[in-house]
């Protein structure tokens, strides 16, 4: 006969099927889910049918940390390819990781500019270029002419974002940006699905958010979002940078990866800061701000997610 501790856990195992099974039914009308069921951001999209539950986090990679630095190196910064990528028109960004609202490059110039209040730049960033006023046409997008993602009929982007218009309207005073390697904190939202068709986990990004942290701006000591990237473009342009998109092998230079397999490997170092919760909220704000307590319940979900899984296999 069973014990009830056993029969409790199975009852438990079978009402969070139902319940996830119900959330799961609802899934094709959110989060990038298209008429078909499936998620048009996904690299690997599992259809909702497949998905016995799902649910979404947001994660902070801070780029300078030991395990992280592979992402970072010297003149190989991840964000030197997505900002670079950006400026010359290749590479869209969008207004937040909801990933449905284009921003135009006037927008995203301003959220990279250093205010007047804050650091100076460098003789090295200088000498390197950072700072100095765009006076060619860089391919954004003039009126009537290519953008850089096949549109030729106008410069006008998603959602009304006029694109050929952006440099017509950006101020004319001498302005500074801030260098890729300013950009050091990555957030990552990604949703944790488990196949049952498979019957494993999968962690599909979604969308990638560049930060600027809180060291450039001392006056305030807050972080800044620059703008955020579908996962697919990045991977796209990973692809076509690899002598910049590199993930140095700190052991190995022979075993250097595109960031393209380290992300795919998830060679890196992110807790989560966020996850799916009725009210929106972050896990900072559900412990009133303290920071010591929202990294340990940052952690207790991360362990839930895993038990979670490992439980799923015993019924």
């Amino acid at each position: 006969m069973k014990s009830i501790n056993q029969i409790v856990k199975q009852f438990a195992g079978v009402a969070i099927i139902a319940v996830t099974a119900i959330s799961t039914s609802h899934a094709q009308q959110n989060d990038g889910y298209n008429e078909e069921g499936f998620n048009d951001n996904s690299i690997r999209p599992i259809h909702t049918s497949d998905q016995l539950y799902r649910t979404r986090v947001w994660r902070r990679m801070d780029l300078k940390e030991k395990q992280n630095k592979p992402f970072f190196s010297e003149n190989r910064w991840m964000t030197r390819v997505i900002i670079e990528s950006v400026m010359n028109g290749t590479l869209y960004p969008y207004t937040n990781d909801s990933v449905t609202t284009r921003m135009s490059k006037e927008q995203f110039i301003e959220n990279m500019t250093i205010p007047m209040d804050g650091p100076a730049l460098s003789e090295e960033e200088i000498a390197m270029g950072f700072g100095e006023e765009e006076t060619t046409d860089d391919g954004w997008g003039d009126s009537g002419g290519d953008d850089g993602w096949g549109d030729t009929s106008s410069g006008q982007g998603a959602e009304g974002t006029d694109l050929g218009d952006a440099e017509a309207s950006a101020p004319q005073s001498e302005s500074y940006l801030f260098a890729p390697k300013d950009v050091s904190v990555v957030e990552i939202v990604e949703d944790v699905i488990f196949d049952k068709e498979r019957g494993r986990q999968y962690y599909d990004v979604q969308a990638v958010t560049l930060i600027l942290p809180p060291e450039n701006f001392p006056n305030t000591g807050l972080l800044k979002e620059v703008a955020s990237f579908r996962y697919k473009d990045l991977l796209r342009v990973f692809k076509e940078n690899p002598e910049i998109a590199v993930w140095v092998n700190p052991r190995n230079s022979a075993r250097n990866l595109n960031l393209e397999y380290a992300f795919d490997l998830r060679l890196f170092n992110a807790h989560i800061v966020k996850y799916s919760n009725p009210d929106d909220e972050r896990i900072v704000d559900m412990t009133e701000g303290n920071k010591r307590q929202a990294l340990l319940k940052s952690l207790e979900y991360e362990y839930d997610m895993l038990e979670r899984e490992h439980e799923l296999w015993e019924y």
